[in-house]
């Protein structure tokens, strides 16, 4: 097929040119005596999109289910009490992981479009007197279902308990996209990925570490040795890695927290909300809803939509790709068949949203699913046109 795919999946997302153009080198010394000056900046910018002066970042070659491995594998121990909330398809692949751990698990099961309960999360915490609950999770973005979760609530939550608790944030598919404070939120360990906001490859699991996690490292009795903190302290702090790193991938990291930089995150992050509405205001226009069951669940990464009973969303991804080059996702586990995803992070603009929009309205059409073509369009020309920053 002519022309490019449209990539509109909430990860991998798009890779600028000028992060491409970073990576296309010939392969490097990874011991070289010149390294350091290269990654001892990087991990202090890193730093910064995560919010934090305190804390310590570790990058590992892996997909973000590698950071989820590392940050339990460095801080727990056999039959440690877990508190977790499974409402999506990733927050409970986290579950389960934390299970196949030997730990043990107090799972929530939330209905599919809410987030994090951060009041259920106090009234168990301040029942936990004798502190017996070790680390808790909160998915900061459901990627299956498009929502986003009060972080700074469950650190409300453990304040008000009293309780000493590590927090174990999943921020894949939220760092560098909206809004996340490592330090002011009390986030213990966050875990992120390359693939997403940082617009790179997947290949980096990105780790942030607090010094309250650092100390707790030092009694976890669960077995590592890849992902072992310790192993990365010992060559980090010389400006090396413990094993053969993908510098290619860090490279582009390089040129990605370089545009990071020169955007700003805040403006990032507005950037990101003011594409999210666009499309949510195409979705209300075509007379759909999203799985996310309220505003205050909404993300600003990725939409998932419900299609009309009767009709199968695989169908809706289908014809997109296969008719008009585009690439939506597909829904998952419960809302597999049920509902469709755009993704909407990373490297965008204007006219790719709007493109999108136009491309879906089509595959809706040819899915059986009755919209008016150009009312998704209009609804989101409209509220971009009137959030548009004057020239």
């Amino acid at each position: 097929m002519a022309g490019r795919n449209f990539l509109f999946i909430p990860g991998p997302t798009n890779i600028p040119d000028r992060i491409m153009r970073a990576m296309h080198l010939a392969q490097e010394d990874m011991r070289a005596p010149d390294l350091p000056a290269f990654t001892k900046p990087l991990y202090e910018d890193v730093k910064k999109v995560l919010k934090t002066d305190t804390g310590r970042v570790f990058i590992f070659p892996a997909s973000g289910t590698g950071g989820w491995e590392a940050a339990i594998q460095n801080t727990l121990s056999p039959g440690d009490k877990v508190l977790m909330s499974g409402f999506g398809h990733f927050s409970n692949l986290w579950i389960d992981m934390n299970r196949r751990f030997g730990l043990d698990v107090q799972a929530l099961d939330v209905e599919w479009g809410e987030g994090v309960p951060a009041e259920q999360y106090y009234e168990i915490l301040a029942a936990d007197t004798k502190h017996e609950i070790k680390g808790v999770f909160a998915t900061h973005n459901e990627t299956a279902t498009g929502v986003a979760s009060d972080i700074a609530a469950v650190r409300k939550a453990l304040d008000a308990a009293k309780h000493p608790a590590l927090l174990y944030v999943d921020g894949v598919s939220s760092v560098a996209s909206i809004d996340f404070r490592m330090d002011e939120w009390g986030v213990d360990l966050i875990v992120s990925g390359s693939q997403k906001g940082f617009m790179l490859p997947t290949g980096l699991a990105i780790v942030g570490v607090s010094q309250k996690a650092l100390e707790a490292m030092k009694t976890a009795k669960l077995p590592r040795c890849f992902f072992d903190f310790a192993d990365q302290i010992r060559t980090n702090d010389l400006g090396y890695f413990p094993y053969t790193p993908p510098m290619l991938l860090l490279r582009g990291l390089r040129e990605s927290l370089n545009m990071i930089a020169e955007e700003g995150l805040e403006n990032i992050f507005a950037r990101h909300h003011r594409y999210a509405e666009a499309i949510r205001r195409a979705v209300s226009a075509w007379g759909l809803s999203l799985v996310a069951k309220e505003p205050k669940w909404y993300s600003d990464t990725v939409s998932a939509i419900y299609v009309p009973e009767g009709i199968n969303s695989n169908d809706v991804n289908k014809h997109a790709y296969g008719r008009y080059n585009l690439s939506l996702s597909i829904g998952l586990a419960k809302v597999a068949g049920k509902a469709f995803r755009i993704g909407h992070l990373g490297d965008l603009n204007e006219l790719m949203v709007l493109a999108t929009i136009s491309v879906t309205e089509m595959a809706l059409l040819d899915a059986g699913v009755k919209v008016e073509l150009g009312s998704g369009v209009a609804a989101a020309q409209g509220y971009l046109r009137g959030t548009a920053k004057a020239i």
